[in-house]
């Protein structure tokens, strides 16, 4: 239980960060931000495995790469689904799904440092 609080709560401050670089993200509040990474994280454990599942040829050709498209499509399905959370375009959207994984990455890597994983 504790990890899921801590990982909704590490992909809440990253969409507030990301929110804040003017890439194409708009969050209306700390609120909809805490919303918007619960469904995003409900999302990710639900529809997630089954598009990997049918995405694999192409997730094999691209090495890897269309993944990111995934969970840009994930991320355009949680701002059609959450109210103040909105991603302005396909581009922007895969923009974000880059640095959210990359920032997720990176403030994880610090709690660990911290000893608080």
């Amino acid at each position: 239980m504790w990890h899921f609080i801590l990982t909704w709560l590490v992909t809440t401050v990253s969409l507030l960060i990301l929110s804040r670089l003017r890439i194409g993200l708009d969050l209306r509040d700390t609120g909809t931000a805490l919303v918007a990474a619960l469904v995003l994280g409900l999302l990710n454990a639900v529809l997630r495995p089954v598009l990997a599942f049918f995405a694999f040829p192409i997730n094999f050709l691209t090495f890897g790469l269309f993944s990111f498209v995934i969970s840009a499509f994930i991320l355009w399905l949680t701002s059609a689904l959450v109210k103040g959370f909105e991603i302005k375009g396909c581009l922007p959207a895969i923009l974000v799904a880059v640095l959210l994984a990359i920032l997720n990455a990176i403030l994880f890597w610090v709690l660990n440092l911290a000893g608080l994983t």
